[in-house]
């Protein structure tokens, strides 16, 4: 299962680990989500979120908009 610890040894950011718990807890998460937890910018969430797509941590269901959202890839 990841945890802060092992999150942070894959290079994540704060705001990375923080949206990895929260997808931990509820089960996915959406940009607009991200911009409040994380309180950032679209631009930084969308980046972040990418990262976490690329890094095959998160899966992106949908292709842009208010649909999107990002779930578990898998939980080790």
């Amino acid at each position: 299962m990841w945890n802060e610890k092992n999150l942070k040894e894959l290079g994540l950011n704060e705001r990375q680990i923080k949206a990895v718990m929260y997808v931990k807890e509820r089960g996915r998460i959406t940009n607009k989500e991200y911009q409040r937890l994380c309180n950032t910018s679209e631009r930084t969430a969308t980046r972040d979120l990418s990262s976490l797509v690329s890094a095959e941590i998160f899966e992106q269901i949908g292709i842009t908009g208010k649909g999107t959202e990002y779930i578990w890839v898998t939980v080790p």
